[in-house]
């Protein structure tokens, strides 16, 4: 065994030197590894310009074992839209070689390649524009190393071969120039300094997609991409601008042209188990065909499609429909342009035989379904062109070109290596003939200010099965003025329910997300979508309380004058000078202010009202109880005064009652003054009290000044209430004192009555309860004190005479 391995080791060791030893021989030279990769078309020229296209947009799967050279890719399904391209960059080329003003003496020349959409491909045909297609090539002062074969690549239809393309010849400065690559992240000079195009970015697509979702109020709708650079680019961007703007997305899922039965059938499962109406769309027409096909074999027409520039003015696209699941379909396109004699060109294509033109065969006889015979001529050589130009110099002159074609169409580069983003906003419209017409109904500028990029024409737009009228697509209904959103839990922010605004709240504008609560003067209208001003409450002359109590009023102080004038005219009776007729006319002057002053607490609060109305009823009544007192004093003076030897009444003749009374009704007046002076009361709005009225009052200003004025006036009316009732047993001729008990009484139980009533009685009510107060306590003086008098006087003439005044009768108790 040791023997036997020493051996094996030996051999390998001679193999070794014998590879090491035939290398050495070998002139150094570059070799391609594998076959070398042929144009589909090319021309010799002074300037070579490469060219990439996508002529098929499938290829066969394959199985790659590794046990032998992996075949060359195997490009299905014809792309009429790619051969469309390749044609413009032959007319461009044509137009320039034969004008004596571009590039007099100069000619371009081409290779244009097929790379079936495929990343892969792309990658390997750019290298071969780069290198050449030569199987050895000479060695050169530095190895391997020589100028680009090509000065420039146009073409590059998808984004994802483009980006890898960029990736490969970026750092060599080859300028990449694609018509139809739209991906946002191309736009980054940092990953691709060499790339630029001549479409418009998908970050600009993608913002006016959601600008124009949201312009027809879909707030919920579902999208689809293709599962490339360019889908998901394209739709994170669209994602992001919709949520901003309010749009909801109920499902977002990928498909791509080779995906396998089950995952396609996945995704039409999604669209139609979906409530929403709209799909927005950032696919390839390729992709697009692979969902409308599988729709088409469920039948599921009825949704809205929006699609992208990729699609949405695809002839072939449209004439594939034949379920017209895309009708009445919506989107962006590029602004179309004329280009004078493309369309000439274009019809003038002609079959040719080389040894690089199978595929204008193929699609010729596709087209026009017929075979040609002709045997095919040998192919030319290509020449190598000696005077490269310095790729850096000509990527750094492309940037810089601004110009103007001859049908007025600006051409330019910005920083980012990106044309100016307009677009044509497209509608499907059924003709006459059931071909679907591309009418344009609006434009989208994105150098516009943000308000009037989006700009729709007035043209009437067909939806879905020919409807004219917009689809509705919203996961809730609006909410209307009067209601707020609240999110339902665990769905997106589109989806909500519609509660009412509470009382004293509001919301006057569609799906508001929260009620607004009202000024404190204004409340809610029954619909909640309007703040009314609250309705003023205060006790008024025109309504019925306010009227029966100035009624009221008014009549007791006509009664207290009626009183008053037949004192007047009786002064010199008995009965009216027997009563101290100067503290009666007194009494009857105060009651009269004190019925008059209940006037002051009805109508609208003010200033000065609220300052009056509480002086004024505290000032009256106890001038009213001072002249009370009095003639209580009187009372008791007079009995003392008919005992033997008592000279009292000369202590409280007719000047020291009117001091009396004076003195009584100055310490109110100065209690009046210090609680005006200190804290007054004003008018005061009580929002608390009711929830739909303002409560027009009178602050107190200081409490302890009103139960002060209060508690004095209750001081007096106690006083005299007991006086009173010491005085109850004189004799019937000098029964005043018991009349006086019984207006006292009266008098103390409405005032303690009305405490508890008026602080419990909410708004206007708590006025009325103190006017009544007011009324009750001044009519119950007036009826006690003076009614019997007035009685004797008018109805019991005979009675009032100074013999009955002066006799004598057994005393009563009660």
């Amino acid at each position: 065994m040791p023997t036997q391995k020493n051996l094996e080791n030996g051999w390998a060791l001679l193999q070794l030197l014998l590879v090491a030893s035939f290398s050495q021989a070998e002139v150094p030279v570059c070799r391609l590894r594998g076959d070398p990769d042929n144009p589909e078309l090319s021309k010799d020229g002074d300037i070579m310009l490469g060219g990439i296209f996508s002529f098929h947009n499938k290829w066969k799967d394959k199985q790659d074992i590794y046990m032998q050279i992996p075949l060359p890719l195997q490009c299905t399904s014809l792309n009429f839209r790619g051969f469309q391209f390749a044609q413009a960059m032959l007319f461009a080329i044509e137009e320039i070689n034969n004008s004596t003003d571009l590039l007099p003496g100069i000619s371009l020349g081409y290779k244009i390649y097929d790379v079936c959409a495929s990343i892969a491909r792309g990658v390997r045909v750019t290298l071969a524009l780069a290198n050449g297609n030569e199987v050895v090539s000479a060695p050169s002062e530095a190895p391997c190393a020589r100028p680009a074969q090509v000065q420039a690549i146009i073409g590059g239809t998808f984004s994802s071969p483009c980006m890898a393309i960029s990736t490969v010849i970026g750092p060599f400065h080859i300028p990449l120039i694609s018509h139809y690559a739209t991906c946002a992240c191309l736009s980054d000079k940092t990953k691709y300094p060499s790339f630029l195009r001549t479409i418009p970015s998908d970050y600009h697509q993608s913002s006016a997609l959601a600008q124009l979702v949201k312009y027809f109020g879909w707030t919920w709708v579902g999208a689809i991409r293709t599962n490339d650079d360019y889908g998901n680019n394209g739709m994170a961007t669209f994602t992001e601008t919709a949520q901003q703007l309010g749009i909801c997305l109920e499902y977002s899922v990928s498909v791509f042209r080779t995906d396998p039965p089950d995952k396609i059938q996945k995704i039409v499962d999604i669209i139609k188990a979906s409530t929403s109406k709209v799909i927005v769309t950032f696919l390839s027409p390729t992709d697009l065909y692979v969902i409308v096909h599988e729709l088409s074999n469920h039948n599921l027409t009825g949704h809205q499609w929006v699609g992208t520039e990729g699609w949405i003015f695809d002839f072939q696209t449209a004439a594939m429909d034949s379920h017209h699941i895309l009708d009445g379909a919506i989107g962006l396109s590029i602004p179309k342009a004329h280009v004078s004699g493309m369309r000439e060109f274009m019809l003038d294509v002609k079959p040719f035989y080389s040894s690089s033109n199978d595929l204008f065969i193929e699609f010729w006889e596709t087209l026009f379904s017929c075979k040609f015979k002709q045997s095919k001529s040998s192919a030319e050589n290509e020449r190598e062109c000696t005077g490269h130009e310095d790729v850096t110099q000509i990527l750094q002159q492309i940037k810089q070109i601004h110009f103007k074609t001859k049908e007025g169409d600006e051409v330019y580069f910005n920083e980012n290596g990106d044309p100016a983003a307009k677009y044509e906003i497209i509608n499907w419209q059924p003709s006459e003939h059931g071909i679907v017409e591309f009418v344009t109904v609006g434009l989208y500028d994105a150098s516009l200010p943000a308000d009037k990029q989006l700009n729709l024409q007035n043209k009437s737009l067909f939806w879905n099965q020919n409807s004219q009228q917009v689809p509705l697509s919203v996961c809730s209904e609006k909410c209307p003025p009067g209601t707020r959103k609240v999110l339902q839990k665990g769905k997106p922010v589109c989806c909500y329910d519609c509660l009412r605004c509470a009382e004293g709240e509001m919301s006057n504008i569609t799906d508001s997300i929260t009620c607004v609560r009202c000024h404190p003067e204004f409340w809610s209208n029954e619909r909640r979508d309007a703040c009314v001003k609250k309705e003023a409450e205060f006790l008024s002359y025109e309504e019925i309380m306010g009227a029966l109590l100035t009624a009221a009023s008014l009549f007791g102080t006509c009664m207290t004058s009626v009183v008053a004038f037949i004192f007047f005219r009786y002064r010199q009776t008995p009965v009216v000078r027997a009563n101290n007729s100067e503290l009666s006319f007194l009494l009857l002057f105060s009651l009269s202010l004190c019925f008059l002053c209940s006037l002051t607490f009805i109508g609208r609060p003010s200033e000065w009202s609220c300052m009056l109305r509480h002086t004024a009823f505290g000032i009256t009544f106890v001038l009213c109880i001072s002249c009370v007192l009095g003639k209580t004093i009187v009372v008791l003076m007079a009995f003392r005064a008919t005992l033997p030897g008592s000279n009292v009444m000369k202590w409280f003749g007719p000047a020291q009652q009117k001091l009396s009374v004076v003195g009584f009704t100055l310490i109110q007046v100065i209690i009046c003054i210090l609680w005006l002076t200190i804290s007054p009361p004003f008018p005061f709005k009580n929002f608390k009290e009711s929830k739909d009225k303002i409560i027009l009052e009178c602050a107190l200003g200081s409490a302890i000044g009103f139960w002060a004025v209060l508690g004095y006036i209750g001081l007096l009316a106690m006083l005299c209430f007991f006086l009173a009732f010491l005085a109850r047993k004189l004799p019937d001729n000098f029964n005043e004192a018991k009349f006086i008990t019984f207006s006292m009484l009266i008098f103390c139980a409405v005032w303690i009555t009305f405490i508890p009533a008026y602080v419990s009685s909410p708004g206007k009510f708590s006025v009325a309860v103190e006017i009544f107060a007011i009324l009750a306590s001044s009519f119950g003086l007036l009826i006690c004190i003076f009614i019997p008098k007035c009685y004797i006087i008018l109805l019991k003439p005979e009675k009032n005479t100074k013999r009955n005044m002066m006799g004598k009768g057994a005393p009563k108790s009660f």
